[in-house]
């Protein structure tokens, strides 16, 4: 048993073909994030697309903890740590991102977030969460030089996005930065569902001072089937499916493993983007992939140990939850 909680996780090979199966998943989904997002704020300002986003998914999050066995709120103990998840999950990373967005590209936006694996990994160094390891950092490296490949091989022009843009998106990846840190102790102590449920509800919360004066459910009802299918998208796959796994990931391995596949999300942006929008592929795409592919397997296969033994387990009144924790 101290083999598969506290060593190194070559014993955990096998299971681990789930955990990266479910992230390339998360992948696909918040590859279609960015092109949702823009097509929303086409028709609505970017504070009403958080809103609703927001309001949708911890709706869906209350239905979900409503009918798990198990509590159904945190305990007293963690409520400020639920409330700091909510708050960089929410206002902080989602407010700065769509405003970002929207003085951006899409593409610029997913390579300042391809600086996410790099963050995380120095803040989980810096909170003795993990271990330094050189072939995680060159993985890191790799893989962002493919990203930075992909993105600006047809020119600066291209990929360029106004300085406010780039900084606010800036100030959302170091929330998220902070979001993914932060959460893996808590979502190996309380599981994926409830961890991801407790501190989006806690976002939408938050978000309710702003709501009266930035909801407008006017405009929004009155606006065109896509941009309400594309709030939609960001409500429930992004919001809740895309985060359940980002969480359930980060319940079974280190952080910087998690975190290194938001590299592959600027390729499957320019996949969604040549399917959806007919956008034309180019040798980037080949080139750029290659080396993030290349970055995400060092990444995954270097010698990465936890700082110290994590038992991956709900709460003993959920049994479910513990066998799942047993055969992943």
């Amino acid at each position: 048993m101290g083999a598969s909680t506290s060593g190194t996780l070559s014993s955990h090979q096998a299971p681990l073909g789930k955990v990266y199966a479910a992230l390339l998943l998360q992948v696909t989904i918040s590859a279609g994030t960015y092109l949702a997002g823009k097509r929303a704020m086409s028709e609505l300002p970017p504070v009403t697309v958080v809103l609703w986003r927001f309001l949708l998914s911890a709706t869906v999050f209350c239905l979900l903890i409503a009918f798990t066995p198990g509590p159904k709120l945190p305990p007293r103990s963690e409520w400020r740590r639920v409330l700091l998840l909510g708050l960089l999950a929410g206002p902080i990373n989602q407010m700065l991102f769509f405003y970002g967005l929207a003085h951006s590209t899409a593409s610029h936006a997913a390579l300042l977030y391809a600086l996410t694996p790099l963050g995380v990994y120095l803040l989980s160094l810096a909170r003795g969460h993990e271990r330094p390891s050189s072939r995680a950092m060159l993985g890191i490296f790799t893989a962002l030089t493919g990203v930075v490949v992909l993105l600006l091989g047809r020119g600066l022009a291209s990929a360029g996005g106004s300085l406010l843009g780039d900084l606010l998106i800036l100030a959302a990846v170091t929330a998220w930065v902070g979001y993914t840190t932060e959460g893996k102790p808590f979502a190996a102590t309380y599981g994926p569902v409830r961890a991801t449920s407790w501190s989006m509800v806690a976002a939408a919360l938050l978000l309710v001072p702003v709501m009266p004066f930035a909801l407008e459910p006017a405009r929004t009802f009155a606006a065109s089937a896509p941009a309400l299918g594309s709030i939609a998208y960001l409500a429930i796959l992004t919001s809740v499916v895309a985060y359940l796994i980002w969480y359930y990931a980060l319940s079974k391995v280190p952080a910087s493993r998690v975190a290194i596949f938001s590299n592959l999300q600027p390729a499957a942006t320019a996949l969604a983007a040549w399917l959806v929008l007919g956008e034309p592929l180019h040798w980037e795409l080949a080139v750029g992939g290659v080396l993030v592919i290349a970055g995400v397997r060092l990444t995954q296969g270097a010698h990465v140990e936890r700082a110290s033994p994590v038992t991956v387990e709900e709460d003993a009144r959920v049994p479910p939850a513990s066998s799942r924790a047993r055969s992943v």
